[in-house]
């Protein structure tokens, strides 16, 4: 069983509340947007713990950072640009896509669709050159699961049934689709069995969700076999130290974002 945890950290100090993620769910890649911490820090830190040698798996991605049981040789860098890295693990046989997509703040959600869809097609090129669809994408998409750039065919094509997603791909005049799975679908609203979503914000306008669920996993079928919805959560307490303030949403003095958590079986 391999654990991985991705967390935007908000340029958050606190490498204690880092360190104690990776030793309470014996975090095996750790996945981090908007660090600010340095990676020889990090690295003394979590070797410390006694929970296996961790590496720095440095790329070119300014907006990700990278830490992992895994030596570079089997956590490779095979695309990468200003928003995602996508990484090809040896140990499983996997593409991991990592991504910290433009903000809403500065961004309109058509320019996210269009973005989405270029991420996509990047995507393809890499399965087709791999000759496999063994992938898997996590990070702050800055989209609700709902939105047009993560359902429609030409975006991530996202859906929330696995049955469906498990049909693998379909045709939109004469053109083939492929799925992913999308999984955070289950832990949207407070029926849930944690947070209502992973990141709080509103303002004065008509429409405002004040949750949102821009940190997620999603997972191509073929990956399927390996992952357990059991096994996806979203952090909001790390041993003593609660991730929320006493309102119940995110505390900005830690990071606006929760972190969030999965398995795979490999």
């Amino acid at each position: 069983m391999m654990t991985f945890l991705f967390w935007n950290m908000r340029r958050t100090q606190r490498l204690d509340i880092l360190c104690g993620l990776v030793r309470e769910f014996d975090v095996d890649v750790l996945m981090l947007a908007e660090n600010v911490l340095s990676a020889g820090k990090v690295v003394s830190q979590l070797n410390s713990l006694g929970t296996g040698g961790f590496h720095y798996n440095s790329g070119q991605c300014e907006r990700i950072d990278i830490f992992s049981k895994l030596k570079d040789i089997h956590i490779q860098p095979h695309f990468e640009s200003k928003h995602i890295t996508i990484r090809h693990l040896k140990i499983p046989d996997l593409l991991l896509v990592i991504a910290h997509l433009p903000s809403k703040l500065r961004n309109s959600n058509d320019s996210l669709a269009f973005y989405m869809a270029e991420m996509a097609r990047d995507i393809i090129k890499m399965e087709n050159k791999m000759g496999h669809k063994l992938t898997v994408i996590v990070g702050d998409l800055n989209m609700n699961p709902f939105e047009m750039g993560m359902v429609a065919a030409s975006g991530l094509h996202a859906m929330m049934d696995r049955k469906i997603a498990e049909k693998k791909q379909r045709k939109i005049q004469e053109k083939e689709y492929p799925f992913f799975y999308n999984p955070m679908w289950s832990l949207l609203g407070d029926a849930s069995h944690g947070p209502p979503g992973s990141h709080y914000y509103w303002k004065s306008e008509q429409v405002t969700y004040f949750w949102n669920m821009f940190d997620q996993v999603l997972l191509r079928p073929d990956v399927l076999p390996m992952f357990a919805n059991s096994t996806l959560k979203i952090i909001d307490r790390v041993g003593d130290i609660s991730l929320l303030n006493r309102n119940g949403i995110p505390d900005k003095n830690i990071s606006d974002h929760l972190p969030i958590l999965f398995q795979l079986n490999c």
